[in-house]
């Protein structure tokens, strides 16, 4: 019996040895994936980032972007903080600045993502890869597909797209029938002291209406924010830049008092119980999450789906 007993222990000693390497070669493996990185093409020249982001700080509106991805994010800037769409999902993240580095330095990210206008862009680098991005620059779903690409999530993003423009072109087709082709569709926004009328790219449904649906919009509309995209006005000429349809964009804390005014009262959208309103604070994100609000919001006022 003694024979058998020293080839039985080297045997065993042979497996366990041979597992223990296994398990630290995926270990190892496992890091070195981790620790990978690409090149990505920016704006402003290649940056070398993580190839799966663990930790993104993000400086700029794009925070639903990297939720519908599902990519963790550690810091927002203060609008994403605010924003109640994103009330759920950011309750844990912290709120930061690019005037408050030691903030994010404390986070350790491992990827920044800011708009071009950020200030302090090269401290940021100093943080972490830091890529930038021109508000507008790209539509609002090419954008979704480019943070994708940033984020290793190109396929994901794409496959939302895919699929968001269809479901919104059928909706379009759906509320065109039921108002007519050349009925026109405008965006109004009541903020501060403020009202100010929308183009075809400045967030508040506008991509989605304009962009995806087909809607028309007032000649008007068209012309005074071909330049800016928006569109400053007073209430005595409301009545000019108001379609068949109005979205109403209202923030809780706006002056609505033209709302009160005669010149209001008889626009034809207001006395046919045309008027949509939505809330405010959040509308001016154009990112996935936001966008299938938006989606469902005019389906549920033009269609009553």
């Amino acid at each position: 019996m003694k024979k058998w007993i020293f080839p039985f222990i080297l045997l065993s000693v042979l497996l366990i040895s041979a597992c223990s390497n296994s398990s630290s070669t995926d270990k190892e493996n496992d890091t070195k994936k981790e620790d990978k990185t690409f090149t990505y093409e920016s704006e402003t020249g290649p940056v070398e980032v993580p190839a799966h982001p663990k930790r993104v700080v993000m400086l700029s509106g794009f925070s639903g972007n990297v939720i519908n991805l599902g990519v963790n994010l550690v810091g927002v800037d203060v609008w994403s903080k605010t924003n109640p769409t994103f009330k759920e999902e950011l309750k844990d993240v912290a709120e930061v600045s690019e005037d408050n580095l030691e903030k994010i330095i404390e986070l350790n990210p491992d990827l920044i993502i800011a708009l071009s206008t950020v200030k302090n862009v090269d401290k940021l680098k100093e943080i972490a890869p830091t890529v930038t991005y021109t508000w507008g620059k790209l539509d609002y779903l090419a954008q979704h597909v480019e943070i994708g690409k940033l984020l290793g999530k190109e396929k994901e993003a794409q496959a939302w797209v895919d699929d968001f423009q269809k479901r919104a072109t059928e909706a379009g087709d759906k509320i065109r029938a039921k108002i007519g082709e050349d009925a026109t569709v405008s965006v109004l926004e009541a903020y501060d002291k403020n009202l100010y009328v929308y183009g075809d790219h400045w967030a508040r449904g506008t991509e989605i209406l304009y962009q995806s649906m087909k809607l028309k919009m007032p000649d008007k509309v068209k012309e005074m924010t071909s330049k800016d995209g928006y569109y400053t006005l007073s209430t005595e000429v409301i009545s000019e830049y108001a379609g068949d349809h109005v979205i109403l964009s209202k923030y809780a804390d706006a002056d609505t008092s033209f709302q009160e005014t005669q010149t209001y009262k008889n626009i034809p959208a207001v006395k046919n119980g045309h008027v949509y309103e939505m809330e405010g604070n959040g509308a001016s994100f154009n990112d996935p999450i936001t966008l299938e609000k938006h989606l469902a919001f005019f389906k549920k006022s033009f269609l009553g789906e």
